[in-house]
């Protein structure tokens, strides 16, 4: 499935929800392991996602 994100500060906004989900889920590791791991997935999907993104042309 595939989705549509428009942020305000592109692929830089997009970079730091990346960083927030594996921040989150490093505390959630003890508590609730299952959605550490899904939020851990959803971050490496992103990413995967921005990587294949072009490159910015100046």
């Amino acid at each position: 499935m595939a989705a549509l994100l428009t942020l305000p500060g592109g692929p830089d906004d997009a970079g730091e929800l990346v960083e927030a989900l594996l921040v989150a889920a490093d505390t959630r590791d003890q508590h609730a392991p299952a959605q550490a791991a899904r939020w851990r997935e959803l971050a490496h999907d992103i990413g995967d996602a921005l990587d294949q993104l072009p490159s910015p042309t100046q």
